[in-house]
């Protein structure tokens, strides 16, 4: 009985001084990571932000700028990886029309416009 009573305790004060450690004392801090290293569904909603945003300001190159924040494909191919996510996991239609909204509006520009990641 008393050896297991040691090992509970031993147990019980190991976890809550791992959580203090942990989450109090030296919690992990994500400072500057770049957005191209996001998620997959991270990245879709980026994206789907990127296009929120066009449609409210029309502003396609301002648009292009936030997407090669993402890396260096070409914007296009960023928003048809977004949509294809996007179908995949079922979005709304909502979502999807805005998505392709972005992708015709990236169309709409020169296709050989480079921009460089900010």
């Amino acid at each position: 009985m008393k050896t297991r009573t040691r090992l509970l305790l031993g147990v019980v004060l190991g976890l809550l001084t791992g959580i203090l450690l942990g989450w109090i004392v030296l919690p992990l801090e994500y400072v500057d990571t770049d957005p191209s290293s996001l998620r997959a569904d991270f990245r879709t909603d980026y994206v789907l932000m990127t296009g929120e945003a066009y449609e409210g300001e029309g502003d396609i190159l301002l648009s292009q700028m936030r997407l090669a924040a993402l890396g260096p494909q070409p914007p296009a191919e960023i928003v048809a990886q977004a949509i294809a996510y996007a179908e995949e996991n079922d979005y709304g239609e909502a979502d999807l029309e805005i998505l392709n909204n972005l992708a015709i509006g990236l169309r709409s520009i020169s296709p050989t416009a480079e921009i460089e990641a900010p």
